[in-house]
């Protein structure tokens, strides 16, 4: 049984080995990764991202980034390219080949084919002098002259390197978008994500008659029958204008608890909480969140324009909608 210290003998020279082979790709970036931008920029297809092995599954994940930062992009597999996925290819895309010894066979093979289309073709190896580079429109040197694995064989440097590099491509290009929030929300609608980024309030308070609501004269005790009926654990209060006076929650309930106040003579501006908490419908849901968080409190009013109520929330809502 090795001894338990060799493990982390071993896993601290392989991050040292793969931080410095990310760290020696600030020292390779020139003109040609400012070029390869600009052509992916001005493509008016798509970047189509090829590789082999294990730059095949890096090559996979590029293509995911680049798709979720604004950048249509999808994954060959230089085999079936070879067995009719080059169709999926057109002249106006812009190839992405993965492949630490620029030689990989199935790569090669194809090569003639995306210069005969007139593809830019943008290569990302080690090996500048490799068939693949110097088929490359623009080549984009990883500069791995050793990987992490001690026997110098398994792909660990040279793809952290190619991962690297995919990603700083990709946020290259979303800077020069002005790729915002929002946007990156229409490629995340789903989970948890897509939720904070997409979900607003208006999507998840109630309205209309849901919304407890009590005038400025109505006797406590009939303003807890309009919170408990409604279960929000609150209600607004109005003037005969409709315009919201201010909020009794169960934290004032319980506060009023404490004091000699009678529930059946006391009417419910004199025990209510002035200057609510209030949102936009059109605010995100995450940002009611944050709200109610820094402010320890548990329900929301929202106004319009005229400060008249026109929605509510509380916790449990942002709960089931799935923002907390």
């Amino acid at each position: 049984m090795p001894d338990n210290n060799l493990f982390l003998t071993s896993a601290r020279r392989t991050i040292a080995l793969e931080a410095a082979a990310v760290k020696n790709l600030l020292d390779k970036l020139d003109h040609n990764f400012e070029q390869s931008c600009a052509a992916i920029l001005a493509c008016k297809g798509r970047v189509v991202v090829m590789g082999m092995g294990k730059s095949g599954h890096i090559g996979n994940k590029i293509a995911a980034t680049l798709a979720s930062t604004g950048t249509p992009a999808f994954f060959v597999h230089p085999g079936e390219a070879s067995h009719g996925d080059m169709g999926m290819i057109t002249p106006d895309d812009v190839v992405l080949a993965l492949s630490n010894s620029g030689e990989s066979a199935e790569i090669r093979t194809i090569l003639p084919l995306i210069k005969r289309m007139g593809i830019t073709l943008i290569s990302l190896t080690s090996k500048p002098d490799s068939t693949l580079a110097k088929y490359a429109t623009y080549n984009l040197d990883t500069g791995v002259t050793k990987e992490a694995c001690p026997l110098n064989l398994a792909p660990t440097s040279s793809t952290t390197a190619q991962l690297a590099l995919g990603d700083a491509l990709a946020l290259a290009i979303l800077e020069a978008k002005g790729f915002n929030a929002d946007d990156f929300a229409f490629s995340h609608p789903g989970g948890n994500l897509g939720r904070k980024l997409l979900l607003k309030v208006e999507d998840i308070m109630h309205k209309a008659d849901d919304i407890p609501k009590v005038g400025t004269e109505t006797l406590v005790s009939h303003a807890l029958i309009e919170m408990t009926r409604k279960r929000l654990g609150m209600t607004t209060i109005v003037n005969q204008q409709g315009e919201l006076q201010g909020i009794f929650t169960d934290g004032d309930l319980r506060r009023v608890l404490d004091s000699d106040i009678n529930f059946k003579t006391t009417i419910i501006s004199q025990v209510m909480t002035k200057n609510a908490t209030q949102i936009d419908a059109d605010s995100l849901a995450a940002q009611a969140l944050l709200i109610m968080q820094q402010k320890g409190i548990g329900q929301l009013v929202i106004t319009d324009s005229e400060q008249k109520p026109i929605g509510a929330l509380n916790m449990q809502d942002l709960l089931s909608a799935g923002v907390l």
